[in-house]
């Protein structure tokens, strides 16, 4: 088991995925977010899923100095989006302050369409704000966070085929990455990373943990997700920002490294990908 050092107490690790705007943390962010700082995460980002979540991000991002924001339309949330100028509203809320990425966006055949929707149409819609968003990327010249899930291929198929026009134009990270390392070395090899969350430290997780082992250096960043997918040892309770430290540490080991030589790769890695 690596342990923790005091160099690696000074502090490298950054949390590139967690939802701080989620009701979860309604009643004690501010201690979420120093619970955190005091751990010596030093950067977490807050992932926008729809409008009023992203407006929330920002908001929280300009009154917590570690805390960053991206904004986007989630695949789950496209069907819940009435306003016809919801990019022209993206696009406004992307030139705020600390926002570093539009995201999160993609495609998800996990959940069933929603009432009033056929699979198809729900898949369609997806698709389009998927694309649209893609597009005002390249516009505004950041990065984008990807969510992809499903019960089959489907899906990632799909969002292979998608993104594959956009190569040079914008790098994407995607994030909570669940594929073998075959899977991911095109998608590295095209200039994008993969980002793991608490599932690599899960027991039936074997195919995420070898491509977490095997993929490079520069290839990875490390998330939480929160409140959702708590690493070993907290897994079924509320995840925080802070146990990023614990995916970390596991990596490491799968790695046969150094936790300080994950936590600044990594977090050199999400520097330059989010341009802080």
């Amino acid at each position: 088991m690596v342990r923790l050092s005091n160099q690696f107490l000074l502090g490298m690790i950054i949390d590139t995925h967690c939802h701080l705007a989620s009701k979860q943390f309604k009643g004690d962010l501010d201690e979420v977010i120093k619970r955190a700082e005091r751990d010596k995460i030093s950067k977490l980002i807050s992932i926008g899923t729809d409008l009023e979540d992203s407006k929330e991000c920002i908001r929280i991002a300009n009154i917590h100095d570690s805390v960053y924001a991206t904004v986007g339309i989630h695949p789950c949330s496209v069907t819940d989006i009435s306003e016809e100028n919801w990019l022209q509203i993206i696009s406004d809320l992307a030139n705020a302050n600390k926002v570093v990425a539009v995201g999160e966006i993609g495609l998800d055949f996990f959940h069933p369409a929603p009432s009033g929707w056929d699979e198809e149409s729900y898949r369609k819609r997806q698709k389009d704000f998927f694309i649209s968003q893609l597009e005002l990327a390249v516009d505004l010249g950041i990065n984008v966070v990807i969510h992809q899930r499903d019960k089959s291929n489907e899906c990632w198929n799909d969002i292979k085929k998608i993104i594959a026009p956009f190569k040079g134009k914008l790098r994407a990270v995607f994030h909570c990455f669940t594929h073998s390392w075959e899977s991911a070395k095109p998608l590295i090899n095209d200039g994008h990373l993969i980002s793991f969350t608490g599932v690599v430290t899960f027991k039936n997780a074997s195919i995420i943990q070898e491509c977490a082992s095997q993929c490079p250096d520069d290839s990875f960043m490390v998330e939480t997700d929160s409140p959702y997918l708590a690493p070993i040892p907290f897994r079924g309770k509320r995840c925080e920002p802070m146990y990023v430290k614990n995916t970390t540490e596991f990596i490491a080991n799968l790695r046969g490294t150094s936790l300080e030589k994950i936590a600044h790769c990594t977090s050199r890695n999400a520097d330059s990908f989010f341009n802080f």
